[in-house]
């Protein structure tokens, strides 16, 4: 077996198991999800080791240094040798605001009620 010195980046993050299916992996660099070293790429876009990819994934977003190349799906735990996470741990909970809620029955909130809601989220 030869070792690899490239892959493409969608064969590499489905190996790597960001994505179900190869094609899903593919939409994603379309769709501007998957970026190495910092630029946006496409989905034949051909990746070394020590690349730094961020994807968003179905997750969240996924900030991984490429440790060594795949072309084929394995296990979990060979897929989780292929790269190093970095994604920043996510934010406790006790900082993340509260949901609000409104009673039941009340009826569609009015203009006062929705400038309300808004600046208590935030925006």
């Amino acid at each position: 077996m030869t070792e690899l010195s490239e892959v493409r980046i969608d064969k590499w993050l489905w190996a790597a198991r960001c994505f179900k299916t190869r094609s899903m992996a593919g939409k994603a660099c379309t769709g501007g999800h998957v970026k190495v070293d910092g630029h946006s790429v496409k989905a034949s876009k051909v990746v070394r080791v020590g690349a730094k990819v961020e994807v968003q994934t179905p997750g969240g977003l996924s900030i991984l240094e490429i440790a060594a190349l795949g072309e084929r799906r394995g296990p979990a735990s060979e897929a989780q040798k292929l790269y190093v996470d970095n994604t920043p741990p996510p934010p406790p909970r006790e900082l993340v605001d509260p949901m609000v809620y409104r009673d039941r029955g009340t009826g569609r909130p009015s203009k006062r009620d929705l400038r309300d809601l808004r600046k208590i989220r935030g925006y």
